[in-house]
């Protein structure tokens, strides 16, 4: 299987995207960087570790999410673009929207994510 290129996004178009109800925004990141530097505002918080392991966050998301774009992001784009590939796989609608400093770059709102 060849790995599918992952559409990129901009964290505006990402944004938008999610204002419109068309797309999910998902920070792939480990709960420790969550706490650490914050999320992106409207961000679901699902850590590639349990994507990699038994999916169990992600498989009632994956059940929940219908056919709208999931919008991935992590630290500097690089977890979101392997995750995104094995979500194309899928034949699930991905986009990469890199890292969170884009995110905060572009000027869009964070939370605090404590434990």
């Amino acid at each position: 299987a060849f790995a599918a290129d992952v559409a990129k996004v901009t964290p505006a178009s990402a944004a938008q995207l999610v204002a419109e109800g068309k797309a999910v925004l998902v920070d792939i990141r480990e709960p420790a960087e969550w706490a650490e530097a914050g999320v992106a505002a409207p961000a679901v918080l699902l850590p590639k570790s349990d994507f990699d392991g038994d999916k169990k966050q992600w498989k009632d998301f994956l059940a929940k999410v219908g056919d709208k774009q999931i919008i991935l992001y992590c630290r500097s784009g690089r977890r979101a673009e392997t995750v995104g590939q094995a979500l194309a796989a899928e034949g699930k609608p991905v986009a990469n929207a890199g890292g969170m400093k884009d995110w905060i770059a572009a000027g869009l709102p964070t939370r605090e994510a404590k434990p």
